[in-house]
């Protein structure tokens, strides 16, 4: 009996949210996207950690570590990357990413900072994403530097190589590998400057990602969460929190603001 009001009330805390939040997307002059996991597992990409996440299948210092792939990269190839191809292969960008690019677009989302390495906001159309750990949609050689599309590199040979005889790597940030110094640069200076900030699908636990949206609101900008469980965030950086799905929470926010403009 008490169930049905309280899911009401739930619906109606939702719909005022989205609401808030379309709004003051409405009125900002320069908005910047955190994302993380979360807004990729709606593509069918697992997260790294947590439940169900692919540390609790592997070891990340046996087959995630720099020294791990240079020292046996037969090993690392079969065990992890081969399958990380595929999953990246067959994704596709989700309402989630399509949102984010549909804010750009309407001239609302300047920026996006991603955790993650599928490359599925450029995909999507976003132009301007800052990417803390690389890029799984991309593959250089070792030897050469040459770049190829993971589509088209060939797993008939493991580990795959290059027409130089190089060895093809993840353009993406192992463990024992520095993040990007330009990445955290214009991640900072973004965080620094936008008058609103989206944190759309992260725990808010690794750094330095995770310090951006405090960097934001120490600058003077509004912090927004759309995750489906609470974070070290929320009720302190993050002005509120739309607990949901990413995907289906950003089209509802489209929705509304289309309506506004």
């Amino acid at each position: 009996m008490v169930a049905i009001p309280s899911l009401i009330f739930r619906k109606e805390l939702m719909d005022a949210l989205i609401k808030n939040a379309a709004k003051d997307l409405a009125t900002c002059k320069q908005a910047v996207a955190l994302t993380g996991a979360g807004i990729s597992v709606e593509s069918n990409i697992p997260p790294f950690r947590g439940k169900g996440g692919i540390w609790e299948k592997f070891d990340p210092m046996e087959y995630a570590h720099i020294d791990a792939f240079m020292t046996d990269p037969v090993k690392v190839w079969n065990a992890l990357l081969k399958d990380m191809k595929g999953i990246i292969d067959r994704a596709k960008p989700n309402d989630g990413h399509l949102g984010l690019a549909r804010l750009e677009t309407l001239g609302k989302l300047n920026t996006v900072i991603t955790q993650n390495v599928d490359g599925l906001h450029q995909l999507a159309g976003n132009t301007d994403v800052i990417e803390f750990h690389g890029n799984f949609a991309w593959h250089f050689c070792l030897a050469c530097g040459r770049r190829v599309k993971t589509g088209q590199i060939d797993l008939s040979e493991i580990p795959p190589k290059c027409p130089c005889g190089g060895i093809y790597r993840p353009d993406c940030v192992f463990f024992g590998e520095m993040i990007p110094s330009q990445a955290l640069y214009r991640s900072r200076q973004a965080a620094s400057t936008c008058d609103l900030m989206l944190v759309v699908g992260t725990s808010a636990v690794v750094q330095p990602a995770a310090l951006m949206p405090v960097v934001a609101k120490q600058a003077g900008a509004k912090v927004i969460e759309i995750n489906p469980e609470t974070t070290p965030l929320t009720g302190s950086i993050s002005d509120y929190l739309i607990q949901g799905k990413a995907g289906e929470t950003l089209a509802a926010i489209l929705s509304e603001l289309e309506r506004l403009l």
